[in-house]
């Protein structure tokens, strides 16, 4: 539960903290509207993620530095949910992986997060990249998504349908926005890329009448209040992806407390536990809204550090942000092409890739390269959380086995460094 100390920063330095609030909600914009969109439940149900689930998470969680909101891992989970079971299957999911977050800690299941292997992190995270940039191919093309549960035999579909109905228009926009924030961001890292080219792309569709699809009209509230969705029948046909969901938000945000617990420095430690607590009470509350399952984000959150965020009050801004741009200027967010949020996704993916990490990664070892290749290929072909199953399965396995004893400097799982490091 949220402390005095919690806010003890907060009244030190609330102009680091409003700087580095404001600059994280220009990252979490763009981002919050295409995570939104990808999931199928549309750009309000990302904003409304960002702005309430963003705050709940701050208030009760166990990170000073930690932003949550909607993200790309989650969605690649959320896309098969909502092609099985609609807008209230998704809802319902992310309600009871609240309560599963919540039960995880006062089981104090946290400490525990950390013992997945790197090689797994690793090869899921790059299947989860390629997974994404697959989901925005409707958007490249201008073509409805496929119907398909397999993401990369929608991908083929869309690419057929793409290249017999051409528009280059949507292509183009995608691919300037992209190579814009790739181009740009390594050399004028404070720059808010993402944020302008987006808007510069909704200023040139709106100006010259571009053949692009826009997000539309966009409800000048925050989430809207409903209770329909516990109406659903089949709850216990959703268990299954409740806990998948549950699992991923738990290991997203432990990965990302960490990482910004080892940017920061200088003794900084978050809690476990009390983070999934805040996790599963944002998760728990947001289905209320129309918001989707949300979880602590990585790159949102390596912002906010970077920005000299002192405490909670920089999230607790960053929602606010949103929230004011939301009420004031939804009939502008309306204009944006959908190819521009794209183009925003592909950058976002191609950084998720880092080739020469997962190359040293795999000659590290023969049974971390097994682990990596198997996990990310089956976060391609099946889905996350069989590919979790499956690099846990093989690492359990085959750790003992004459693979493992080949190489001598493959250490035990639970002494190696994990999540990502």
């Amino acid at each position: 539960m949220p402390t005095k100390a919690d806010w003890q920063d907060a009244k030190r330095a609330p102009i680091k903290d409003l700087v580095a609030g404001i600059t994280v909600a220009i990252v979490a914009l763009p981002l919050a509207l295409a995570f939104g969109i990808s999931s199928g439940l549309g750009p309000e149900a990302g904003l409304t993620t960002a702005i309430i689930a963003g705050a709940l998470a701050a208030i009760f969680g166990g990170s000073r530095l930690q932003v949550s909101g909607p993200t790309g891992a989650m969605t690649v989970i959320l896309v098969p949910i909502f092609h099985q079971f609609g807008t209230a299957g998704v809802l319902l999911v992310g309600l009871m992986a609240g309560v599963i977050l919540i039960a995880a800690a006062f089981a104090k299941i946290g400490e525990h997060v950390h013992r997945l292997p790197t090689s797994l992190i690793e090869g899921f995270t790059a299947g989860i990249a390629i997974v994404i940039t697959l989901q925005q191919l409707p958007f490249i093309f201008g073509v409805p998504a496929s119907d398909s549960e397999k993401v990369w035999s929608g991908a083929l579909d869309v690419s057929v349908r793409g290249i017999r109905d051409f528009n280059v228009t949507p292509i183009l926009i995608a691919l300037l926005v992209c190579l814009i924030i790739l181009l740009g961001s390594p050399r004028w890292g404070k720059f808010p890329f993402a944020l302008v080219t987006v808007i510069l792309a909704g200023a040139a569709t709106w100006a010259f009448g571009l053949d692009a699809e826009t997000i539309g009209q966009l409800p000048a509230r925050i989430g809207n209040f409903d209770l329909k969705f516990l109406n659903i029948d089949n709850w216990f046909a959703l268990i299954p992806s409740a806990f998948a969901v549950a699992g991923l938000a738990a290991l997203e945000s432990l990965l990302s407390a960490k990482v910004a617990d080892k940017i920061r420095g200088g003794g900084e430690h978050h809690d476990s536990n009390r983070e999934l607590f805040g996790q599963g009470i944002a998760n728990l509350v947001v289905p209320f809204f129309g918001g989707v399952p949300a979880t602590a984000a990585l790159a949102r959150t390596a912002v906010n550090v970077r920005s000299h965020a002192q405490s909670k009050l920089a999230a607790l801004l960053h929602s606010a942000i949103l929230a004011v741009v939301v009420l004031i200027a939804a009939p502008l967010v309306s204009l944006i092409p959908l190819a521009a949020l794209a183009g925003v996704l592909l950058a976002t993916t191609a950084r998720m890739i880092k080739p020469r990490e997962l190359l040293k990664l795999a000659k590290e070892s023969k049974l971390d390269a097994l682990v990596l290749f198997c996990t990310f290929i089956a976060t391609i072909a099946i889905d996350l959380i069989s590919a979790v199953i499956i690099g846990v399965a093989l690492t359990l396995l085959l750790r003992k086995t004459r693979l493992a004893k080949i190489d001598r400097r493959y250490p035990p799982v639970d002494q190696k460094e994990t999540l990502g490091d």
